[in-house]
């Protein structure tokens, strides 16, 4: 299974479907799903993009960054 889209070269990402209970890789660009074997299975709908969208917003605003500088700790790999 090729990371790459072959329509427009942009990335896949592996989305796991808990209604088809199977993996399907989504491009970033064509917004496309893709099975293991390559071959386009459906497009990425309106609602699944808005929900997406949604939760990121949720995340971002959840988010609370207090200012400080992060440092590093020293001794540790």
């Amino acid at each position: 299974m090729p990371l790459f889209c072959k329509q427009c070269n942009g990335r896949r990402l592996p989305i796991f479907q808990t209604t088809e209970k199977v993996t399907l890789w989504l491009c970033e660009k064509c917004e496309n799903f893709v099975d293991s074997q390559d071959t386009i299975i459906r497009e990425l709908a309106k609602s699944e993009k808005d929900e997406r969208n949604a939760k990121l917003e949720n995340f971002k605003n959840s988010i609370v960054l207090t200012g400080e500088k992060m440092t590093r700790r020293k001794g540790v790999n």
